[in-house]
């Protein structure tokens, strides 16, 4: 639970009313009643919070002393430094947005780096186009690691799944030199210089041929499909696009390793 909240109490005849409060380092909650029908029902808002507030729920909830930096590097989206009892963690702003289950991930992640965070990953992909573009820069393409070949697995995918048609180039990303839990983003597909990038964590023995195929194939359905839009919505993980993850052929067993080890 937040350390301090303010319920609003209101009812509607209709859909809730976007009601946005602004108290101090207050997190602020509006917790509206709907009435449709006859049927009461009850929904729980969150809204944006600031820095301070950011700082006490984590700071309550690991036990340590944070210092917090916000940026809007969208390469290293969730970091973290230990310096003897104090943890200094940077966070991109769009988290300054995320609700309780994600905040309870990052405050897990302080306290233990390795656990699994499938709420931050799903949290970053559904909020990915409030992230700022950059300037394109040229890219060093690197696609020979120590155990997968990118270029000969995009090569194959590109037959077996698209005609070849897909013209992307892709590569190793840059390998960090902290603890990121960023990391989790497996893979990405930057439309501005067509370009997939792999988590060189990814570029080990323990990680299964079939799950590698199924990374390279996603991004590649991001590169051959596209953002499509839904009312005036960017829409990145469309209907097409879930009906046509499920084509990869170890769609499940690739799904199922994922969940077992993030």
């Amino acid at each position: 639970m937040f350390p301090e909240r303010l319920y609003v109490h209101k009812k509607f005849k209709s859909a809730a009313s976007h009601l946005v409060f602004n108290i101090g380092s207050f997190i602020i909650y509006i917790k509206t009643e709907i009435i449709i029908k006859n049927d009461m029902r009850q929904l729980d808002l969150i809204y944006h919070m600031d820095e301070v507030a950011f700082i006490a729920y984590l700071e309550k909830t690991t036990g340590r002393k944070i210092s917090l930096v916000i940026t809007d590097n969208s390469s290293s989206m969730l970091s973290m430094k230990r310096k003897g009892k104090e943890v200094s963690i940077r966070v991109h702003r769009i988290f300054l947005s995320a609700d309780s289950s994600v905040m309870d991930e990052i405050a897990g992640f302080i306290r233990n780096s390795r656990a699994k965070t499938p709420q931050i990953r799903q949290f970053i992909r559904q909020n990915s186009n409030q992230l700022k573009r950059r300037t394109v820069r040229k890219v060093n393409i690197n696609t020979e690691g120590s155990i997968f070949d990118l270029r000969e697995m995009f090569d194959c995918i590109n037959r077996e799944y698209f005609e070849g048609r897909v013209s992307a180039s892709i590569t190793w990303g840059i390998k960090g030199t902290r603890r990121v839990a960023a990391r989790r983003t497996l893979g990405s597909y930057c439309s501005d210089n067509n370009t997939i990038r792999i988590n060189p964590m990814l570029d080990n023995r323990r990680v299964p041929g079939y799950f590698m195929g199924f990374i390279v194939y996603h991004e590649m359905l991001h590169a051959d499909i596209g953002i499509k839009t839904d009312g005036g919505r960017r829409v990145i993980h469309s209907k097409e696009f879930r009906t046509r993850e499920r084509m990869y052929k170890y769609y499940e067993r690739a799904i199922a390793w994922e969940n077992s080890k993030w």
